[in-house]
């Protein structure tokens, strides 16, 4: 299982919203959550982009204490808000980042947080049995029919390396 907090981006939400597996992220961590600032960037995506609306409803919010929300506002304001917000989380909780925004990315690991994203979440699916390698490419294949920018076009190459 994932270290806990599991922290969520919008880029990861969306992803899995759009494929409609929102239960592979929801059963990886006791701790999977996010944060309001998240579920507010979600929430303009379904009203202006048109994804699914109430996928993430049962995802837990952490509130950023006052210590991770001063850490967030000095991080580069070229981040948006959620991911500001889940790095700060992360690094005051030693949780797992998951975000497919290399900016968002690089930031986190140089302040020593551990990083995954949405390949990342599909090939552990894999690796815990709850999804099998056929059904993990095909979820990335629609993910990236759907606009998802991959790194990868199969899992094989990570599992198999």
């Amino acid at each position: 299982m994932a270290p806990d907090p599991l922290l969520l981006d919008n880029t990861v939400l969306t992803n899995f919203a759009l494929v409609g597996r929102a239960d592979l992220v929801l059963g990886l961590s006791t701790e999977v959550a996010t944060t309001p600032a998240v579920i507010a960037e979600y929430v303009a995506g379904v009203a202006g982009h048109g994804l699914p609306a109430n996928v993430w409803n049962s995802l837990f919010q952490l509130t950023l204490q006052p210590d991770e929300q001063r850490f967030a506002d000095r991080l580069s304001p070229r981040l948006g808000r959620g991911e500001r917000s889940c790095i700060a989380v992360a690094v005051h909780r030693r949780g797992l980042f998951a975000s497919d925004d290399m900016r968002a990315r690089l930031e986190a690991q140089r302040h020593g947080v551990a990083v995954t994203g949405t390949v990342g979440i599909l090939v552990l699916n894999v690796k815990l049995g709850r999804l099998v390698l056929e059904e993990g490419n095909t979820l990335l294949t629609d993910m990236i029919v759907q606009g998802y920018r991959s790194s990868v076009l199969a899992l094989d190459e990570l599992l198999y390396a």
